[in-house]
């Protein structure tokens, strides 16, 4: 039996309505303006009287719905009602009140199985049990605890718990397994950092392990407009470690992989560079630099889209992952939501108020880049939200990935080059070719076939890498020994290491000038290295910014000869 099509949940100013799902894409008559409905039989469950909520969430397995209003106080000033509320969907009745002041993250957290559900009150997070919100069932101290994420997946479950740093001491992020919360030897792995205002945790599917990244609000280099940050990997047995991103720059989105042994990172100053990371941390694929700030993964794991929303043009680009091929690149401009269908083929973009107020409305795809369906709202009215109906995983298969654009009604939209600004005075002339940066192409990191599959460490790596210039260096020496006999001595505006050794009588000094010649050497290898488009190491960096001191140093030293 083939699956259904997954229904789009569209709310906006003109209300609440559903879209049937590709291929038909018409509004379904069965739903109306209601509460809480069962979307396979069209039943209305349950009507709230909730006129001031403005926040809304169901429990993983829909048994409880979650509300928040904002907070307020007597006029006496008198502490106000409660204002988070759950409530049982199946009786209506409110199962639990509590005081949330604050609207962010005014949501309880629920294991997938809704055995647990947590939530932070000050130095704790409470814990309660299968619903029963009369007790808690056990508590996680913690002084200053600011945030905690529960793992996804089957029992046990799993809590990533962070504490910012305070008067001299780190920030740190800690990997509990509930209900073990004996102290900090009870925890499975601690990750400290200074560097950290704020963190965002991202579990894997299989609950192995946790991505982190820190950021501060300033950049106290200067560098960034939008504050540093971090990227740091902890496992669940204890192993962590700091992910080394090649460009610099903010770090705009970080996604695993639903086969939870890779991850995709979106990171540099623009263009931004995507890479594909494996659980050592090691890139496995660089997908090279393009104006791109967000990545998704689709519900199978096997297409990746990177696309620049937001304040760029809304470029995506299509990836098998599996293979490592470029699918498609469609264009969705203006659009602030992006969300797979359920069925791992489809997409939908979207254009939301309050984002943006003009232009509102929602496109399907075929990941292969074809527009299979486009509403816009009227230029009177607002669209705020739009969402596939969700399906357990297994619902639908992972089908063959296609590179042939599938069949649509729709007409391709063909998109016109941009145009670089160019002054009046200069229209008329012939346009000269230039790059403010050199795009980066893709580039498979992966050993090459015969390697061992294993990839290398960071010790071997940097073993590696020694040899290779250890090599490089003996090819040149052995070159310039069967060279021509020398030419005479350059003049005196040639560079100082051309210059053909004297002699000083000092055996002090001349060891010196020979020192400094030696690691002038190196220093130009390491430059020659870089040009070819190898990545130096931070020490190396270093060095080649001592070059012009060396030089200095070694000017004196020939000049008091």
């Amino acid at each position: 039996m083939a699956p259904p099509a997954p229904l789009l949940a569209v709310r906006g100013s003109e209300g609440l309505y559903m879209v049937n799902g590709p291929p038909s894409f018409t509004e379904s008559t069965a739903f109306q303006r209601v509460n809480v409905v069962n979307v396979t039989s069209a039943e209305l469950l349950r009507s709230f009287d909730l006129p001031k909520a403005v926040c809304l969430q169901f429990s993983p397995k829909n048994n409880v719905l979650a509300t928040w209003q904002a907070y307020t106080t007597a006029k006496d000033g008198s502490a106000g009602v409660p204002n988070l509320q759950l409530h049982d969907v199946k009786t209506g009745k409110c199962l639990k009140s509590f005081i949330q002041k604050k609207m962010q993250n005014w949501c309880p957290c629920w294991a997938d199985d809704e055995s647990l559900c947590a939530r932070n009150v000050n130095n704790e997070v409470h814990f309660f049990e299968n619903n029963d919100f009369s007790t808690i069932a056990n508590k996680l101290h913690l002084q200053k605890v600011n945030d905690f994420v529960l793992s996804p997946g089957a029992q046990p479950t799993k809590v990533a718990v962070y504490v910012p740093g305070s008067k001299g001491a780190p920030s740190f992020v800690r990997l509990y397994q509930y209900p073990n919360f004996s102290g900090p030897q009870s925890a499975l792995a601690n990750k400290s950092f200074f560097k950290a205002d704020k963190v965002t945790m991202l579990w894997n599917k299989k609950a192995t392990a946790v991505l982190v990244i820190a950021s501060t609000e300033v950049d106290k280099t200067g560098a960034s407009y939008y504050g540093e940050q971090t990227l740091h990997y902890i496992a669940t047995n204890g192993e962590s470690a700091v992910v080394q991103l090649p460009k610099g720059g903010p770090i705009y989105d970080v996604v695993w992989s639903p086969n939870s042994v890779e991850f995709c990172a979106v990171y540099g100053f623009m263009p931004a560079k995507a890479t594909v990371f494996n659980l050592k941390c090691d890139p496995v694929f660089d997908f090279g630099t393009g104006p791109r700030n967000a990545a998704y993964y689709s519900p199978h794991g096997h297409i990746l889209v990177l696309a620049g929303f937001g304040n760029l043009r809304g470029q995506m680009e299509v990836w098998d992952v599996k293979n490592y091929k470029l699918i498609s690149k469609p264009v969705a401009s203006d659009s602030t939501y992006f969300a797979w269908c359920p069925d791992g083929e489809h997409i939908v973009t979207a254009t939301c108020a309050p984002r943006l107020r003009v232009s509102n409305g929602y496109k399907i795809w075929h990941y292969t880049g074809s527009l299979l369906h486009s509403y816009e709202v009227p230029s009177n009215e607002e669209m705020w939200q739009v969402s596939w109906q969700p399906f357990l995983d297994g619902v639908f298969a992972a089908k063959a990935v296609k590179y042939q654009a599938v069949p649509s009604e729709l007409p391709r939209a063909e998109q016109k080059p941009a145009q670089a600004y160019r002054p009046p005075a200069l229209r008329n002339k012939p346009v000269t070719a230039s790059k403010l940066h050199e795009d980066e192409p893709p580039q498979n990191m992966k050993p090459p076939v015969g390697c061992s599959d294993k990839p290398l460490s960071k010790t071997a790596l940097k073993n590696q890498r020694k040899h290779e210039a250890k090599k490089a260096a003996k090819q040149e020496a052995k070159a310039d020994a069967n060279q021509e006999p020398p030419q005479p001595p350059a003049p005196q505006s040639a560079p100082q290491s051309a210059v053909p050794a004297p002699t000083s009588g000092d055996p002090e000094v001349d060891k010196k000038i020979k020192n400094l010649r030696k690691k002038l050497k190196a220093i130009e290898q390491l430059k020659e290295q870089a040009a070819a488009g190898k990545q130096l190491e931070k020490n190396q960096l270093e060095k080649i910014q001592k070059e012009t001191a060396l030089l200095q140093e070694l000017e004196n030293l020939e000049l008091g000869l």
